[in-house]
Formats: C-alpha cells, sequence, structure tokens
C-alpha cells in the first residue's frame, strides 16, 4: 500500500514539474545569473545585464547569463501594439566622439523570425541622454523607426537607411539595416562621426552602449539568445 501511493506522488509532481515547466522558460545551460524581476540587473566583467521590462500590457519575461557575454531572455508579450521591453546588455564609454579611440561591436544571436514583433538592435546614448543612436541589426513583424527617412549610406561595416526623430526632448537617429542579419561587426565610432560631419550633433560625450531586443510582441513565449557580444570601448 505504502509503494502504491508512493509512486502515485512521484507522478502527481512529475505532472506538475510539466505543467510548471511550460510556464518559464529555461536556459539551454545552466546560468550563473537569471531574473524574472521587471528591472532584474547583474553586472559582470565591464556589462551591465537589464532585464528592462516597461512598456504598457506587457506579458511575462525572464533573463539569463552564462557569462556577460552569453546571455538571452525568453518573453511572453501579447500580439498588441506598443514596445513591452528591452533586454539589453549595457557598457559605459564615457569620452566625446573626437577622443574615441575604438568604440565597436561584435554579435551573434538566435532570434524568431515568424509570429513576432520585434528588432534586435544596438541603443547608443550621448552621456546627458540628448542624443540615441539606433542601429538595427535585423527587424521582424510590425515595427518601425521613430521620424522621417532621411538618407541612404553605408558607414560602419553596414547599409542603412537612416531616420531621424524624436520623442520626449530626445533627437532620435535611427539606421535601420538594408537587410537582417543574424551576426557582425559594427564600427561605431564611425558612425558617430558620420553623424558629426552631417552636423546632426557636435563633439558629444558617449555614455551608454546597449544591445539588445526592443520587443513588441511575442505571444506564446520566445526565445531571443545572444550567442556572443562583445562591445570595445576605448
Amino acid at each position: 500500500m505504502k509503494r502504491i501511493v508512493r509512486r502515485s506522488l512521484l507522478a502527481a509532481t512529475a505532472a506538475l514539474a510539466i505543467v510548471l515547466s511550460g510556464l518559464v522558460a529555461a536556459p539551454a545551460q545552466a546560468a550563473v545569473w537569471s531574473t524574472c524581476d521587471q528591472w532584474g540587473n547583474w553586472t559582470n566583467s565591464g556589462y551591465t545585464l537589464y532585464n528592462n521590462i516597461w512598456g504598457s500590457g506587457r506579458g511575462p519575461q525572464c533573463m539569463w547569463a552564462n557569462s556577460a557575454t552569453n546571455w538571452g531572455v525568453w518573453a511572453n508579450h501579447p500580439n498588441t501594439g506598443g514596445i513591452k521591453s528591452y533586454p539589453n546588455s549595457t557598457r559605459w564609454s564615457g569620452k566625446r566622439v573626437s577622443a574615441l579611440g575604438t568604440l565597436s561591436s561584435s554579435f551573434n544571436v538566435s532570434v524568431p523570425t515568424s509570429g513576432v514583433a520585434f528588432t534586435t538592435t544596438y541603443d547608443v546614448w550621448s552621456s546627458d541622454n540628448r542624443y540615441e543612436i539606433m542601429l538595427w541589426m535585423n527587424k521582424y513583424g510590425a515595427v518601425g523607426p521613430i521620424g522621417s527617412y532621411q538618407t541612404s549610406a553605408t558607414v560602419g561595416g553596414h547599409s542603412w537607411n537612416v531616420y531621424r526623430g524624436g520623442h520626449s526632448g530626445i533627437t532620435v537617429f535611427s539606421f535601420v539595416r538594408t537587410s537582417n542579419t543574424s551576426s557582425g561587426t559594427v564600427d561605431i565610432k564611425a558612425v558617430c562621426n558620420w553623424l558629426r560631419s552631417r552636423g546632426w550633433f557636435g563633439d558629444v560625450t558617449i555614455g551608454n552602449v546597449q544591445f539588445g531586443y526592443e520587443i513588441t510582441s511575442s505571444s506564446g513565449g520566445r526565445d531571443f539568445v545572444t550567442n556572443n557580444l562583445t562591445i570595445t570601448a576605448t
């Protein structure tokens, strides 16, 4: 009789584990850090990872990291309009454009390509947060940049359609890659010098350099994996 009860308990526990595994996704590897908190963050090796869930109508989202340069996020945001989150990795520059030695980044990601709306993007800020440079490496679903189309450009190792707009007193420059890519190297310094040469901003100090996923919808729960990301700021 005791053996039968024990087997029943084990079966019930296994069934509960299966149900729970469908609610919250876990990383493929054993993460050294993870969070499901709205503002959860972790600093390691000069990078700070932010879960960063802030849009209205948002769903659950969990972030994990195997290292400072290998991390990902599981997000289950409804199929409605508006940006829900920007989970990202951030590194500080703190130098004027004219004083930049190297400001570049290499990335490799695995992302969903259907049934979602998001962009994989760099978000580069001036230290006073008056200017925002967005570098869209790929985009899927109903998403688009702020502002109006200005010109096309080949700079920083990629070809872009360039938009200019703003919000809340912030001037936003959006560089939307002409075709999607899941890996590459970007010369961010060259992009900054291109903007300065056009007189769109002056010799500003570059502050936070961020890379992540600006997610509008990912209904049912989807994985966004940064296989590798390095940001070099000297």
